[in-house]
């Protein structure tokens, strides 16, 4: 069994525990703002575990993601110097000044196309911040983008349900490394 498997079952118990919802909600507040693990790892199995709720976790997905969007914006309103040498130190500091410059031509799409795509979301919400991006449209796009994303993630697995269970599973080491090459590609071509 490999790592991504063992990962999956592991996640796949937590998605069971009748304090899944808190911890996904704080896991999705934590990505948004500072912490690296995107929530779909979670949303991802409790959807598959219980699809009768899986909109409903999509919702708190997402609103726990938009208000931990809020703090990296606030973050990078009055605390950027003290964030940048971390931005720097984890490898983000290309992605950051990409994002920067993503603002100046296209503002409120950046936001929304952010949301919804594997780019780490937190990048474009502390630069948000600290370019002073309209907080109205910032907050839309956000809950557009992030929206789109994770009803989409819990819809297919709802819908997949536990027939999917096997399947992913099997898959579960493909998936997982694949996911890691796409990643490694991301910050390529960001860096380059």
């Amino acid at each position: 069994m490999g790592v991504f498997t063992r990962l999956y079952d592991a996640v796949l118990r937590w998605a069971r525990h009748r304090r899944a919802p808190w911890f996904l909600g704080a896991l999705s507040f934590a990505e948004s703002s500072f912490f690296p693990i995107p929530p779909d790892v979670m949303l991802a199995p409790m959807s598959v575990a219980r699809p009768d709720r899986a909109l409903h976790l999509a919702g708190l997905t997402t609103l726990t993601s938009v208000a931990g969007g809020l703090l990296g914006y606030l973050i990078g309103v009055v605390g950027l110097e003290l964030v940048m040498p971390v931005i720097v130190d984890t490898g983000h500091a290309g992605a950051y000044e990409m994002a920067r410059s993503w603002f100046v031509d296209w503002g409120f799409w950046v936001v929304l196309v952010a949301g919804f795509s594997p780019i780490p979301y937190k990048i474009f919400t502390i630069a948000a911040g600290a370019m002073a991006i309209a907080w109205l449209p910032f907050v839309l796009a956000s809950l557009l983008g992030r929206g789109a994303r994770f009803y989409l993630v819990a819809s297919v697995l709802a819908w997949g349900g536990p027939r999917a269970e096997p399947w992913l599973r099997r898959y579960m080491e493909r998936i997982g490394w694949l996911t890691v090459l796409a990643l490694v590609v991301v910050v390529l071509a960001v860096s380059l």
